[in-house]
């Protein structure tokens, strides 16, 4: 049980990371690499090959065009989710390039990093008891923070 963090360039490296140590919190093992699908593509797909056989899970970490994920959910059977760092940059027309994929490409984007390693959480949950327990205390305290929250709101 593993996500490789596949990232397009060495200046995703910050982002990934954030991946990486909420994965931590679920007792899920993370790797990071890097292959640009631009650049690259051959080192990509030594990558995805590498990983073929092993319980994995793809979290594609690239902004602009994000090529990276697409091409990576075209070449793999194992889940992909794209999770680009969000740019204000281009007013948040680069995550288009995240969803619009040909017909049998299907990555699954989610936007920021604590929430893409919920997926893959919830991804392995399906098989490990464990990390579902993981998941739901998870769940249960991003609840009560509401609460706690509303409470505060109610003493002002």
């Amino acid at each position: 049980m593993k996500a490789v963090i596949l990232m397009g360039s060495g200046s995703d490296m910050d982002y990934a990371r954030k991946i990486a140590e909420k994965l931590g919190y679920f007792g899920i093992e993370s790797v990071l690499r890097v292959a640009s699908a631009h650049k690259t593509p051959e080192k990509a797909l030594r990558i995805l090959e590498e990983y073929e056989n092993e319980d994995v899970v793809f979290v594609t970490v690239a902004g602009r065009s994000n090529a990276l994920s697409g091409f990576a959910d075209a070449n793999t059977s194992k889940p992909v989710i794209a999770s680009p760092p969000v740019s204000d940059k281009f007013a948040g027309m680069d995550l288009l390039s995240s969803v619009n994929m040909p017909s049998g490409v299907a990555p699954m984007l989610v936007i920021y990093a604590e929430n893409a390693a919920l997926a893959v959480a919830k991804i392995f949950s399906l098989k490990n008891e464990e990390v579902k327990k993981k998941v739901m205390e998870y769940q249960k305290a991003k609840k009560e923070e509401v609460y706690r929250a509303d409470e505060r709101a109610k003493s002002l």
